[in-house]
């Protein structure tokens, strides 16, 4: 029973935690009930656990996630290591092209973002680092889904396939087709899906067994970047980070 108990609060804290959403400063446990669906008490009982903990930060009456989560997450082996072989690519990437660039890996159906070096005078963009995007409607997570094992691809296409922009793919059997035709070129294509006026080209990150690490991207204004122009680039930048991390049998080049 203990245990049970044990575990039950784990989950509630886990909950408590994944609440809080990237581009807002801080919020009342009041919220955080709401969002969670738990009881305001068991929440503040959490809230203030976490708060002594250093998970969670005093803001006034509310809280925000603490430095002490972002120093935990900094020691995620598989995310350090990719992030810290891919920064000198993705310098090299952004001073070519003045686009942003993003590193993301797949977790589910959804992409989460490793890393992100932004542009000036760039598109405000619903990415983030640490946080998610449906991995269908971006242009990173089709370039891993590409290349990711069959029964990965099932999952996403059988499961829910939310529209983030009137562009988005959500019919599974024309996202199965896109898939196949990313594998054959080795570039995956952003038009205007996960929001509109942003397009992106991305390439698949391979490993050493040629299993699909993340992928980088560059992002930019549809009027104003030119997909065919910064598409070798990216191809070619993710092509050198795999053999970086050990692939030997890099993607085909793009048609």
């Amino acid at each position: 029973m203990a245990a049970a108990t044990d575990e039950t609060y784990l989950h509630r804290v886990v909950a408590v935690l994944g609440a809080f959403k990237g581009e807002e400063n801080a919020v009342g446990a009041a919220e955080l009930a709401r969002r969670t669906g738990l009881p305001k008490s068991t929440v503040h009982r959490i809230v203030l656990s976490l708060v002594e903990e250093g998970l969670l930060e005093r803001h006034g009456s509310e809280v925000r996630l603490g430095l002490r989560l972002f120093e935990i997450g900094q020691r995620v082996p598989r995310q350090r290591a990719l992030r810290d072989a891919a920064r000198p690519y993705m310098y090299d990437l952004r001073e070519a092209t003045r686009q942003t660039i993003h590193l993301a890996v797949l977790e589910g159906s959804e992409v989460v973002y490793v890393d992100i070096l932004a542009s000036a005078g760039g598109p405000p963009l619903p990415s983030r680092v640490g946080g998610r995007l449906p991995a269908h409607a971006t242009g990173v997570g089709k370039a891993i889904l590409a290349f990711s094992p069959q029964e990965t691809v099932r999952a996403v296409l059988e499961g829910d396939l939310p529209r983030l922009s009137e562009r988005s793919t959500v019919a599974p059997g024309l996202l199965a087709r896109e898939l196949a035709g990313i594998r054959r070129a080795g570039v995956a294509y952003d038009h205007e899906e996960s929001g509109l006026g942003v397009v992106c080209a991305a390439g698949p990150v391979l490993g050493f067994d040629g299993e699909v690490l993340g992928a980088l991207s560059i992002s930019g204004w549809s009027n104003r970047m030119r997909l065919d122009q910064v598409s070798p680039a990216v191809h070619t930048a993710a092509r050198a980070l795999s053999r970086t991390l050990g692939h030997r049998d890099a993607p085909l080049s793009p048609s």
